[in-house]
């Protein structure tokens, strides 16, 4: 199976240098090789990801294995949404990352067996965890955006970035509509955990889901704030990353004090 990691990363690498000439030439020609190279990246990741993850035993959800799944559905959608919304800038962020995480797998190994064949319901919470973390994700590289065009203009500095980059409003469109689906995807895997999950609060897991509750929380305070009180800008970034970072904490965080104490 390592013999996928180097076309893999190399894929990604190649896409990633194409986008950032196609952003700072403006020459649309490269984009179809990135296009080409994250295509023929992605799938390559996906079988990666089967061949790690789905074992004759069970499902192997480790804390890399997650991470490179995650990465895989980052990917996957800023991939399919860069021409329609603009996210060309988000892609090499995206592939380095997932380059990385795949690079770790390689030679970090700590097997975490579930066998969700048997508890089709904890599938269920496991799925829509995934997709609303996702979502929050791309929400956060939305913020990324949005308080860079924030500083470059309050600077009078423009960049070539900033051509490639759709205008300041409709990225702070997007991102609260992003932060929308998210928070209902989130409530649901909230709910279904609640219900669906045994000893969710015993010791040693209660951390996790209070962490998913506060992010919850931070999400929405930013869209009552927004809705009710016109918030923009840099407050709505700074909430987005927060709840994202507080995300990342509730799962990873977690699992990393579970494996030490």
């Amino acid at each position: 199976m390592k013999l996928l990691l180097l076309p893999v990363i190399a894929l990604y690498l190649a896409a990633s240098y194409a986008c950032c000439k196609s952003m700072l030439t403006q020459e649309k020609r490269y984009r179809r090789w990135v296009l080409i190279c994250g295509g023929i990246a992605l799938l390559l990741h996906g079988v990666w990801v089967s061949q790690s993850m789905l074992l004759t035993n069970g499902q192997d959800l480790s804390i890399i294995n997650v991470a490179v799944l995650l990465c895989l559905l980052l990917g996957l959608s800023v991939t399919m949404g860069c021409s329609h919304f603009q996210l060309w800038v988000m892609l090499p962020v995206v592939y380095v990352a997932s380059s990385i995480t795949l690079l770790l797998s390689a030679f970090i190994s700590n097997p975490y067996i579930l066998h969700l064949g048997i508890y089709p319901q904890v599938m269920v919470h496991i799925g829509f965890a995934l997709v609303a973390f996702t979502i929050m994700m791309i929400a956060a590289l939305f913020a990324l955006q949005l308080g860079y065009l924030d500083h470059t203009l309050k600077r009078h500095r423009p960049h070539a970035l900033q051509l490639s980059m759709p205008p300041l409003i409709k990225i702070e469109n997007q991102l609260i509509a992003l932060i929308r689906i998210g928070v209902v995807l989130l409530t649901i895997s909230l709910f279904t955990g609640f219900i669906f999950l045994n000893h969710i609060f015993e010791h040693g897991r209660a951390h996790k889901a209070v962490l998913a509750v506060i992010a919850w929380l931070v999400y929405l305070v930013l869209l009552f704030g927004h809705y009710r009180y016109g918030w923009r800008g840099r407050i709505v970034g700074i909430l987005t990353l927060l709840g994202a970072f507080i995300l990342i904490l509730s799962y990873f965080g977690s699992r990393i004090f579970a494996n030490l104490y």
